[in-house]
């Protein structure tokens, strides 16, 4: 991304020299850069609050009830993961802090469930079909309420940002729903080394094997 950024700068302040436009360049140059550190520092107080919404959501024990609400979903599109997997839980509060746009704090507990995922995943090397799915999902992401577009149209003074929220809404189940299709539409075509659950009867075994 640091190259593709680079590359953009050059042209345009050779395009810019050629032109005779170069002041202009720098100009737009020394404003974008005023412009984003507004935005930046705007973006503080807004994500300072949801966060700390999310906070309190999560001691309060809101975002496990959601976790809950929703588990079934999780329990049936990672079919081949144990149903006592605490990566579930994890899947299903990344899911919940996505859809309340919340990407930092949802960051962590991705990175954690995508972590259990690859305990049990047979073929260390390569991902498995649960770990496609759950990338699937995050990279989609699914927003009921986009707050960190929120709080960018509201750092830069925009007059109505809120009317964002069914665009988004829209746009973001689309592609949700979409990945999840294709995901599976995959699944078909990979076919695992070993079943899940027989993979965990085996680690058990041998565990046992090693105490005895």
């Amino acid at each position: 991304m640091n190259y593709i950024f680079y590359f953009l700068i050059t042209i345009s302040i050779i395009a810019g020299a050629v032109n005779g436009k170069l002041p202009d360049v720098v100009n737009s140059i020394l404003t974008g850069a005023e412009l984003s550190v507004k935005v930046a520092f705007s973006l503080i107080g807004i994500m300072a609050f949801w966060l700390g919404m999310m906070k309190i959501a999560k001691q309060s024990g809101l975002v496990e009830i959601i976790a809950k609400l929703i588990k079934p979903v999780t329990k049936h599109l990672f079919n081949e993961i144990p149903e006592n997997s605490p990566a579930i839980g994890d899947i299903a509060m990344s899911f919940s802090a996505n859809a309340l746009g919340l990407a930092n704090a949802a960051t962590p507990i991705g990175i954690k469930a995508m972590d259990e995922l690859q305990k049990q995943n047979i073929d260390k090397k390569s991902a498995s079909n649960a770990m496609c799915m759950f990338l699937a999902m995050s990279t989609a992401g699914f927003q009921l309420i986009p707050a960190t577009v929120l709080s960018v149209l509201i750092g830069i003074g925009y007059k109505n940002p809120t009317e964002i929220i069914a665009p988004t809404l829209l746009v973001t189940t689309i592609a949700f729903l979409s990945a999840i299709c294709i995901a599976k539409i995959f699944q078909k075509y990979w076919i695992p080394q070993k079943d899940y659950r027989f993979s965990q009867n085996t680690v058990n075994n041998e565990d046992f094997t090693e105490d005895v």
